[in-house]
């Protein structure tokens, strides 16, 4: 399958101080003050992004700068297929990936000029991964990346699949505006970037992963869900899953949160900035509560819209893609969904009480 010149042009998809104050958190999931399903995240200052040391680091990561946030609740999990079933059926609400797309609101993406698609092209889905059967260069996501008819989160691989066993798995095939629609309803909202990277890190000090500095292959036991084998033509599956995993399957991080790393990459609130973190850095001060650039930043994308997602996929391999560290980061389509891409929430003190 071959992805139509539609996405070529609309760009869904693809053109879509060290830690000083920070302490341990304690996992008090069963702690009747805390909002259900959720951790406290304590705050604190730590160092965001990648050391040069780092071989895994690219240079979206760099340079590492020092920020603090405050403490704030964090969802242990990513938003499950069940608890978003609730929210549309409560809602009626209806995700992009189901809706026909506009072209009032696709020309925006492309450049001037661009001719319209012909309305047979412009139809609602999604993007699946759809592996190749042999090898193939790393440099077109074409290879392994369909446009999709009918695909949405009820249908993540396409029209002829179903939810059926996938209750407790992250719901993926949402866009970034169906995340934030979700976290309004739930009363909560996305996390930033630099509190998604602060609770990933789960209280310790610059590593290189969730857990720790081990490499993935050190560990006995699979840590997360990553890609293994080579990508993107074969699976080994020794980490139990070719693709999303039941959440709560990998051992939680700190702070109890489990999937930090892998299974599905996790919408941010931040606009993607490709030079944020040198604009940071030159500064030379610490960055307190940051919120992300005011506006999308990326010369290779000029006119796409991208927010910052988090956390790495199954799909994450070494020698593809190694986002799956907490320091890991990019910028995707704020109106695109795909079958590994997902959300968690957050929620302030202060909401939380008021509640």
């Amino acid at each position: 399958m071959k992805t139509p010149p539609l996405i070529a042009l609309i760009g869904l998809g693809f053109a879509l101080a060290l830690l000083t104050g920070c302490e341990k958190a304690e996992v008090n999931q069963d702690n009747p003050s805390s909002p259900p399903g959720m951790v406290w995240i304590p705050g604190g200052s730590f160092l965001m992004g990648s050391l040069d040391s780092d071989p895994m680091a690219r240079s979206v990561e760099m340079p590492a700068h020092p920020v603090k946030v405050d403490g704030f609740w964090m969802d242990i999990v990513e938003v499950t297929n069940t608890e978003f079933a609730k929210f549309v059926e409560a809602t009626g609400y209806v995700t992009e990936a189901e809706r026909k797309p506009r072209w009032e609101d696709l020309k925006k993406q492309v450049p001037p000029g661009t001719p319209r698609p012909p309305d047979d092209k412009l139809i609602a889905g999604s993007m699946v991964f759809d592996p190749p059967g042999i090898p193939v260069p790393l440099n077109n996501h074409a290879a392994w990346w369909t446009w999709t008819p009918g695909a949405n989160w009820r249908h993540p691989e396409g029209p002829e699949s179903n939810l059926e066993g996938l209750d407790d798995h992250p719901v993926v095939q949402v866009s970034w505006d169906d995340a934030v629609k979700y976290c309004e309803w739930a009363g909560k909202r996305l996390p930033s970037e630099a509190e998604w990277e602060f609770a990933a890190r789960g209280g310790l000090e610059s590593n290189s992963y969730t857990w720790g500095n081990e490499s993935f292959s050190e560990k006995e036991a699979p840590p997360a869900n990553i890609w293994q084998g080579s990508f993107p033509n074969e699976n080994s599956k020794n980490d139990g899953y070719g693709r999303t995993a039941p959440t709560k399957s990998y051992p939680p991080n700190g702070y109890g949160l489990h999937d930090m790393s892998g299974n599905v990459w996790e919408w941010c609130q931040d606009w993607w900035r490709v030079d944020l973190y040198r604009h940071r850095a030159g500064k030379g001060e610490l960055v307190v509560n940051p919120k992300g650039p005011p506006k999308y930043f990326d010369p290779r994308h000029p006119y796409e819209s991208q927010r910052v997602t988090r956390g790495g996929s199954f799909l994450c391999h070494d020698r593809y893609c190694s986002a799956y560290r907490p320091a890991g980061r990019r910028g995707t389509a704020q109106d695109t969904g795909m079958s590994h891409i997902g959300f968690r929430c957050v929620m302030t003190k202060e909401v939380s009480e008021s509640r």
